[in-house]
């Protein structure tokens, strides 16, 4: 297994995603499943980043989410753009775990919220887990290290 004090955690990307003013709810402040979206495209940066969208595409092999968590430290509101940050904290055998730091201009860069996504890397020919592919690995650690 391989965490943060073997190279990950570094945050090596960030999008910025605008808030829309369909994105809030009833109660006038962005709903929760929004936040959960924008970890999906700042994700999916990542992971066409290391090469995982392309294994997917070559080998049928490609991540899966197994769950997550959000905590939200603040409401956010039209007009505002977001900072999407994510990195890969850890890598097990075939799970991975990736946080996020989700930051509001409007508020001065203020952390309106933090998350877990648990991952896993599917077979999708096969139907089931299978071990992350040693070149895979490398290449989200190369990724990590980018970060200076």
């Amino acid at each position: 297994m391989v965490d943060a004090e073997d190279g990950l955690g570094r945050w090596p990307v960030n999008c910025e995603i605008p808030v829309q003013w369909g994105d809030m709810d009833a109660l006038n402040h962005v709903n929760h499943t929004v936040f959960i979206r924008w970890m999906e495209t700042a994700r999916m940066h990542y992971f066409v980043a290391c090469g995982f969208t392309m294994l997917l595409e070559e080998e049928g092999i490609g991540p899966i989410l197994a769950g997550l968590k959000v905590d939200y430290h603040a409401p956010v509101t039209f007009p505002d753009a977001m900072t999407i940050q994510t990195t890969m904290t850890r890598i097990g055998n075939s799970s991975f775990d990736m946080g996020y730091r989700i930051a509001s201009s409007a508020r001065g860069g203020e952390t309106v919220a933090t998350a877990t996504v648990y991952g896993v890397v599917f077979d999708y020919k096969a139907g089931k887990a299978t071990p992350i592919p040693d070149e895979l690995r490398a290449k989200v650690l190369e990724l990590e290290a980018s970060v200076t």
